[in-house]
């Protein structure tokens, strides 16, 4: 048979785009926090680098701003002045400053005096931004490489789901295991089908999800997975395949989604 698309792929991505919602763009910037964690890494290096260019050519700008209007530059080498910041003749100077107290790489040259109050709020404005700038963009990469779809990859399912008999009962069987020596602490997985179907008043659905039980009210769903473990669903009066046939089975439209979650023993 041609293979169609799936709506969601073997490696756990939804095949859905959302269109013509209205004020889509607003909503995501109202989140900017959680889209900026879900854009691609090359455009998070992009927006991590841009922000700390900006910011830091911006305030290295306001320490040259006011040392031009204090007169500053011009007097840089007289002994017998006070500048705002000590040795700051020029924007690369300013520069070279700032980096040095935002970094916090320590004072020798350059160093900001007590001659300046403008100086002192402008200090103390870059130190509350820059934390702010710091947690943002930080927590943001650092959530961005600790996101469990990599630990997924060492999550193996068994390529397809076999019918056969257990204890007597027709079962619907699939295999999981765990690549890595970690456990996965509190462990579940769930079953959806997915299938479109009309109902009695005459409404289709095109996409109803039906749950699938594989263990729910024995507790079996709830994995201690330490070693490769078979999944159950038993076809019984309850199961939406109960009233398939082997045939009717090859020829219907529907797919199976198996949802395993669980917390990652070393991140949490």
């Amino acid at each position: 048979r041609g293979k169609r698309q799936r709506f969601v792929d073997k490696n756990g991505r939804c095949n859905v785009q959302h269109g013509n919602l209205g004020g889509e763009s607003s909503r995501y910037l109202s989140d900017l926090f959680t889209t900026l964690v879900d854009l691609k890494w090359r455009w998070n290096l992009f927006i991590f680098i841009l922000t700390y260019t900006v910011a830091w050519l911006f305030m290295a700008s306001m320490w040259w701003v006011i040392a031009y209007m204090r007169g500053d530059l011009n007097k840089a080498h007289d002994d017998s002045y006070t500048p705002c910041v000590a040795n700051v003749y020029n924007f690369p100077s300013a520069f070279l400053f700032f980096i040095e107290t935002e970094a916090t790489i320590g004072y020798g040259y350059r160093y900001i005096t007590d001659k300046c109050p403008e100086g002192i709020i402008l200090f103390l404005f870059q130190s509350i931004l820059g934390s702010i700038v710091d947690a943002f963009l930080i927590g943001c990469m650092f959530i961005k490489m600790s996101q469990p779809k990599k630990r997924a990859e060492t999550l193996m399912f068994s390529h397809a789901a076999v019918i056969s008999q257990r204890d007597g009962k027709l079962c619907l069987m699939f295999r999981v295991g765990n690549l890595r020596n970690s456990h996965m602490v509190s462990a579940q997985i769930r079953c959806k089908l997915l299938k479109s179907r009309q109902t009695p008043e005459g409404e289709f659905l095109p996409l109803d999800q039906l749950e699938l039980d594989v263990g729910f009210s024995t507790g079996a769903d709830q994995l201690f997975l330490v070693s490769p473990l078979t999944i159950c669903h038993v076809i019984d009066a309850k199961s939406p395949f109960y009233d398939l046939s082997q045939r009717s089975m090859q020829t219907e439209q529907f797919e199976i989604v198996v949802i395993l979650e669980g917390i990652v023993e070393t991140t949490g």
